[in-house]
């Protein structure tokens, strides 16, 4: 599939089949996602894939906690990720930077459209209670949990038309 195909047809899904999602094919995701570049080759992300049936039915209501996420009831795997220390050079001057949630969103980047490519559909949520997920994950208190990617086979495979701002609105050649 040519580059600009695979962008058009990946959209945030929200309504999944009950289908599980193959252990394999969530592999394949890990393996594009970790393939992303980041700030002094630093990766400083660390996934956690879940999958198990039962773990997955709990998600959920973690997810749904402020009243948002409710498509998440027949999502069949998610997958966390969250951001560990980065290691950037030394002597590297990096006050107005953020490099660590930059690299985040562009291994999401990867993961997300090696979904779509795979026949998978997501949909990344920013939006939830952090430390009740970080319990029931396991996930050190130290650690930041960035988003949650909903991930499964989509219930309809109808692609929406995407809307966007005008190429003028939102990109000028050499100067504001």
């Amino acid at each position: 599939m040519k580059f600009n195909e695979l962008i058009k047809q990946r959209e945030s899904c929200r309504s999944y089949s009950t289908k599980p999602v193959e252990t394999e094919k969530l592999t394949a995701l890990i393996e594009s996602a970790i393939l992303a570049p980041s700030a002094c080759n630093s990766q400083p992300w660390h996934f956690v894939v879940v999958n198990d049936k039962e773990k997955a039915s709990k998600m959920p209501s973690i997810l749904q906690g402020s009243g948002i996420n409710k498509f998440t009831d027949s999502v069949q795997a998610f997958i966390v990720v969250c951001e560990t220390k980065a290691k950037l050079m030394a002597g590297a001057t990096c006050d107005s930077q953020h490099y660590a949630q930059m690299d985040i969103g562009l291994t999401v980047a990867h993961l997300v459209l090696k979904a779509t490519e795979i026949g998978l559909s997501t949909c990344i949520m920013g939006a939830f209670a952090e430390e009740p997920l970080k319990e029931f994950l396991s996930i050190p208190s130290e650690v930041k949990t960035r988003l949650v990617i909903a991930v499964g086979y989509a219930k309809e495979e109808k692609i929406r038309e995407k809307k966007r701002k005008d190429f003028n609105d939102v990109c000028s050649f050499n100067q504001w």
